[in-house]
């Protein structure tokens, strides 16, 4: 006698169906992105954060967190209120003595 669910020899069925668990794309932080290059249209020791950037039309959807990015070039000291900096914005925002502020 054959045990329960052998299908002689074959991958047995329970085996071949795809399994469900977890997932952590679930809770996932999706951001509006800013490149650091962007950053450029304000002017010197300027304060800018979320609202001044969707104001402008850096940012497209309001309800997402803003992250900067550092892609690109900054030439302009700014002071910067944001979600989330990556380290090469931040880097990039304090060497032309700006600051970084991140926003709970």
């Amino acid at each position: 006698m054959r045990t329960r669910g052998f299908e002689g020899g074959q991958m047995p069925f329970h085996r071949r169906l795809p399994k469900k668990g977890f997932s952590s794309t679930r809770f996932k932080t999706v951001y509006s992105v800013v490149n650091v290059v962007a950053l450029n249209l304000f002017e010197d020791g300027a304060t800018i954060t979320p609202r001044v950037m969707r104001e402008r039309g850096l940012v497209k959807n309001a309800r997402l967190p803003v992250k900067i990015l550092g892609d690109g070039e900054l030439s302009v000291k700014v002071n910067v209120s944001a979600h989330a900096f990556s380290r090469k914005a931040r880097q990039a925002i304090e060497q032309r003595g700006g600051t970084c502020n991140i926003i709970g």
